[in-house]
């Protein structure tokens, strides 16, 4: 199996194993105890965030039930310059055909981004260590180092063939298959490595804060 073909397989086996639910009947629908907007800081490592709206065909894309996107970015930064970070959690209260979360592996590389690293890394949330996936692309002259991870029903998960198993399991024990995609992008203006030591922070402080708004 070639490289390309071992970089893309966990996406694939992902959407793959999600279009199963659909034979699974009765998921309840789960609504979310807070806001995201709500539950994330607008404040985050010293930069004030700035909600956006997806356009209706992004919406429509991505299926999800609630999300929020948000930039971030100093207070006082000039108009037009390029944010500090940007946010995107997107919520499913169930997931079924047409509506299951789409890996950053495969929507990434559709908005022009060329994949040039994919792995993972760790972050601290209390005193306790959580992987979360870490990914670094390229776009023209723009290089961005992007952090992702799937959370829900109790779990953090990078892997995504256990996020795929996670899913079929508890839809046909647990009748849930709510779950929330979590991505932080950081533009790498210095090394890929100072970006990932500040996305990991920031990842440090939304892992809790998302956690408050899905359900229990």
């Amino acid at each position: 199996m070639n490289a390309t073909l071992v970089r893309w397989a966990p996406a694939a086996l992902l959407s793959v194993g999600a279009v199963f639910t659909v034979g699974i009947q009765g998921q309840r629908s789960l609504e979310l105890r807070e806001p995201l907007a709500v539950g994330v800081p607008e404040e985050i490592q010293g930069f004030v965030g700035r909600d956006v709206a997806l356009s209706s065909a992004e919406a429509r894309a991505a299926g999800v039930t609630s999300y929020l996107a948000r930039t971030y970015a100093a207070a006082d930064a000039a108009p037009g310059a390029l944010p500090a970070f940007s946010l995107y959690v997107g919520y499913y209260d169930r997931q079924t055909q047409g509506r299951t979360i789409h890996s950053p592996k495969n929507c990434l590389p559709g908005a022009g981004w060329e994949a040039l690293a994919a792995g993972t890394t760790r972050v601290s949330v209390g005193g306790a260590d959580v992987v979360v996936n870490r990914y670094v692309v390229q776009r023209g002259t723009q290089q961005a180092l992007v952090l992702y991870w799937y959370q829900g029903r109790g779990r953090v998960e990078a892997n995504e063939y256990r996020v795929k198993w996670n899913l079929l399991r508890d839809a046909a024990l647990r009748r849930r298959s709510d779950e929330a995609l979590v991505r932080v992008v950081v533009p790498i203006t210095t090394s890929d490595s100072a970006a990932t030591n500040f996305a990991a922070g920031v990842a440090g402080e939304l892992l809790p804060a998302v956690a408050r708004s899905l359900p229990l």
